[in-house]
């Protein structure tokens, strides 16, 4: 098996901070090249005019973004993710990031499909029960859906 492309899904939790650490380390051993991953997903926004106080029926105030604004936040939070992801773990690594907007769990493996990853690298937040029915698991989604193996990382006790 050669190991020559490692995606690494990345969000910004501690979770995905110690997968990225592990996805290093393992592209270190192969001298494989990285792709960092972070996903936008779309925030919702109440439509101002059908919004309404439900007990006095008058119009509610906007929060004063609009949605373009809101995206702009978004994107430049998702590049700060990975800015801060490249200067912690690469070092003198050629990186290659992608930011991608919509469902977390296909834009990884959309992004591991045009990177032609050989592996992919995730942190899990090991919910389980009924948090893991309400939230449904990312990396769950990502195991069942790629077409390369997936490195699920646990959070060390």
């Amino acid at each position: 098996m050669m190991i020559q492309k490692i995606l690494i899904a990345i969000d910004d939790s501690a979770y995905a901070e110690h997968a990225a650490e592990y996805g290093f380390d393992i592209a270190r051993k192969f001298n494989a090249a990285v792709g960092l991953v972070n996903i936008v997903e779309p925030a919702m926004m109440p439509q101002m005019a059908s919004s309404a106080d439900p007990i006095m029926g008058m119009p509610m105030q906007g929060t004063g973004l609009e949605e373009m604004e809101l995206l702009d936040i978004q994107k430049n939070q998702s590049e700060t993710i990975v800015e801060r992801a490249i200067k912690k773990f690469a070092r003198d690594m050629k990186v290659t990031h992608f930011s991608e907007y919509g469902s977390t769990a296909d834009g990884i493996v959309k992004c591991s499909k045009e990177f032609k990853a050989d592996l992919v690298v995730i942190g899990t937040h090991n919910r389980t029960g009924i948090d893991r029915l309400l939230m449904g698991s990312v990396a769950e989604h990502v195991v069942r859906h790629s077409e390369v193996p997936v490195l699920v990382v646990p959070m060390s006790s």
